[in-house]
């Protein structure tokens, strides 16, 4: 299955709405967080601890933005024939390589900032991470979200994997040399058996 929005073998990004998302959220936090501080401080007759406090929150403000740009300019995904492959991170880099045989389950998540700025998230677990809560890659910020599930669960199948949905169904399987040889023994001992 090919798609116009997701090629196999080029790297491809979230979609910049990435950036007002974090932002968006990161403000809402601090606002909800500040306000334990804030009004305190301003019922009180100490103005200066107030200008304090605003000016370090106005400069968190200011390095999370620059964080967030950065951010968004080192992640990348790409789709391949028998694997996806990410790579992100700031100060940290991450970069990973995901079979789509290994994948076991495929969620879009959307919250209400998620979804007035027209993005998803999906979410990939695989057969080592399917017991715990979280994902083993995460795809942000994608605007044809539903396409891109199609197009992985499409590669699952292909590669003789699950089917993405996380109820083991499994496409028809592929004889492993492990079956082959298993095969050849009973048959052997099927004939070993006649003759004896």
């Amino acid at each position: 299955m090919q798609s116009e929005h997701f090629p196999r073998n080029v790297p491809f990004k979230p979609s910049s709405a990435l950036i007002p998302w974090l932002i968006i959220d990161f403000l809402l936090v601090l606002i909800f967080m500040s306000s334990f501080v804030l009004v305190p401080l301003s019922l009180s007759e100490s103005a200066g601890t107030l200008i304090w406090v605003l000016g370090g929150l106005a400069a968190l403000v200011v390095l999370f933005i620059i964080w967030t740009r950065l951010y968004y300019d080192s992640m990348w995904y790409e789709l391949h024939d028998d694997e996806m492959r990410w790579k992100r991170g700031v100060i940290f880099r991450r970069t990973g390589i995901v079979p789509y045989n290994r994948i076991t389950n495929i969620d879009i998540r959307q919250g209400p900032v998620m979804r007035r700025l027209e993005i998803s998230t999906i979410s990939i677990q695989t057969a080592g991470y399917s017991g715990q809560a979280q994902a083993e890659i995460r795809i942000e910020a994608i605007v044809y979200a539903e396409e891109l599930r199609e197009l992985i669960r499409s590669m699952v199948r292909v590669t003789g994997g699950g089917d993405g949905t996380g109820t083991g169904r499994t496409a028809a399987p592929q004889k492993t040399t492990d079956l082959q040889i298993l095969e050849e023994l009973k048959a052997i001992r099927e004939l070993l058996e006649t003759k004896v």
